[in-house]
């Protein structure tokens, strides 16, 4: 077994950034992604978002590209959803997602931003950087 210690802090929004993450939606979703990166053994830190984009905290192994779990994780949640969801509006996510990786010492900073997400859009305080999955 190999000795590893890698954090990312990954975001990435719904097709056309419509607000397709309700709150019925977001209390499947996080538990979903938490239990699908667990089985790819990972470790999600933290997990938070609004209607349009969600923000993942997470230490994935050096064995999984970072490319691969997010494929994984975005394809399987969005058939997820449309599985048990009682919407009729359709899950997709966007095409794309962003990746910052981090230091241990950042780590608790990024836990609290993704925990923080609504506060943050509703105050105002949401960093416009780490708000995007494309770049500026």
């Amino acid at each position: 077994m190999s000795y590893w210690r890698l954090y990312y802090h990954l975001v990435w929004a719904t097709k056309e950034r419509l607000p397709l993450i309700t709150s019925e939606r977001e209390a499947k979703l996080y538990p979903y992604i938490i239990a699908k990166a667990d089985s790819l053994g990972c470790i999600i830190h933290a997990i938070g978002g609004i209607e349009d984009h969600i923000h993942v905290v997470v230490s994935i192994p050096p064995k999984l590209a970072i490319a691969d779990f997010v494929k994984n994780i975005k394809g399987s949640s969005a058939h997820f959803l449309n599985q048990h969801s009682s919407s009729t509006n359709k899950f997709v996510w966007q095409e794309g997602y962003g990746v910052f990786s981090l230091g241990s010492k950042q780590l608790q900073q990024a836990v609290d931003y993704a925990k923080n997400q609504k506060t943050h859009h509703l105050q105002g305080t949401a960093i416009a950087s780490l708000e995007t999955d494309k770049p500026n």
